[in-house]
């Protein structure tokens, strides 16, 4: 009497390979274009073993090893793309070449032993390809919950990452609004007293023309500053190296914002005895660095002094920008770099003619220069923001 297990067994091979033959040249299963012979083959060997031990007589059925190759099979099958139907065409294959391996043996033996094989391979085949297919599904299922948890966590940062723009945004039209408005109003005012026949009081012309200025400037300002982020942020911002006289490129800021510490009383004292005497570095993003910092210390200053200090390091130099102001908490530190953020403790915190940009502007113009900021502040003492920046700037 024949033992299918063991014929089945001897003719795995050639049933592997005239399966394998046959899946490549079905154009109903698309995905195998390209897959090398081992990864169709995939756990298709130890399938047929089990099919083999459910055919043998004498030995108990292994099913486990039929479920375990037909699961990882299926895990397989899912990670490499199949769909269901192109796995369904697979077994259905697998069924035709091993028939088609047994028919020269089937031919030996009575009907009932051929019914009795045909029965246990369909049984074992369709097994196969149920459990196939739960693993299938469960593969599929485990990568749609990973899918969706990574689409959610996705989803929760850009819904954070559209409100802060849009509180930007709005904070930012808001600032352009103030001016704006003060600009027209105080236009037409003027313009509807200069139609009069009779002026009489010139100064109050004057003092509406300044206010449209100073309105002007500063909406001209906020512009500015936001067009800088936005050119940094676009990476359109590019360096000018050149040789620079240090201490004359600070002295020229000083004396612009000289007139501004002045309206409030405060002395802007200098030590720039360590300066390096030229740097190889960009003008003017240097220069509006030290603008930004030292109108800063200035505007948050009621009384007391700004000093500014340069100091030598080994193969770098800093300039450092202290102040006698409101100073800044310690659980507002670590923002105080995010753009339109202004500190929010202290009723001097939205200062008129703050944008909220200059220190956002400063950290950005420090990278780059290829240097680094860090600060020391305490409330009520004041801040002192040190940048250290290279002697000579590499053109990127």
């Amino acid at each position: 009497m024949f033992d299918f297990s063991q014929i089945l067994l001897k003719k795995s091979d050639t049933i592997i390979e005239n399966w394998v033959a046959d899946v490549r040249q079905d154009r109903q299963i698309e995905t195998t274009e390209g897959m090398c012979y081992a990864a169709i083959r995939n756990h298709v060997p130890y399938v047929l073993q089990a099919m083999a031990t459910v055919l043998s007589k004498t030995a108990d059925d292994d099913i486990h090893t039929l479920v375990e190759a037909s699961l990882v099979h299926g895990i397989h099958r899912a990670e490499e793309g199949f769909d269901p139907l192109e796995i369904a065409r697979e077994y259905r294959l697998l069924r035709r070449a091993i028939f088609s391996a047994l028919e020269p043996d089937l031919q030996q033996v009575s009907s009932t032993e051929v019914i009795r094989v045909f029965r246990l391979v369909d049984a074992v085949v369709d097994d196969a390809i149920a459990r196939c297919f739960q693993s299938y599904v469960d593969e599929r299922l485990r990568e749609l919950q990973q899918l969706q948890s990574q689409l959610t966590l996705h989803n929760q940062e850009l819904t954070r990452l559209i409100r802060a723009n849009q509180e930007n945004f709005s904070h930012l039209a808001h600032e352009l609004k103030n001016p704006l408005t003060s600009i027209i109003g105080y236009s037409d005012l003027f313009i509807r007293l200069q139609n009069k026949t009779e002026v009489k009081d010139n100064y109050k012309n004057i003092e509406h023309i300044e206010r449209v200025l100073r309105n002007g400037r500063h909406l001209l300002r906020l512009i500015n500053d936001a067009l800088e982020i936005s050119r940094y942020e676009a990476g359109k911002m590019r360096l000018h190296p050149e040789p620079t006289d240090v201490c004359a490129a600070i002295q020229d800021v000083l004396d612009m914002l000289q007139p501004m510490a002045q309206v409030k009383n405060l002395q802007i004292a200098t030590d720039l005895a360590e300066a390096p005497p030229k740097v190889i570095t960009d003008a003017l993003r240097f220069q509006q660095i030290v603008t930004n910092l030292v109108s800063n210390a200035i505007r948050y200053t009621s009384s007391g002094s700004v000093v500014v200090k340069c100091y030598s390091l080994e193969d770098k130099w800093a300039i450092a920008v202290s102040d006698t102001g409101i100073g800044i908490a310690p659980e507002e530190q670590t923002r105080i770099f995010e753009p339109y953020y202004r500190i929010g403790d202290t009723p001097k915190s939205h200062l008129p003619d703050s944008t909220g940009l200059g220190l956002a502007i400063v950290s950005r113009l420090v990278k780059l220069l290829q240097g680094e900021i860090n600060f020391v502040s305490e409330v009520g003492v004041g801040s002192t923001f040190t940048v250290i920046l290279p002697i000579e700037v590499i053109r990127g």
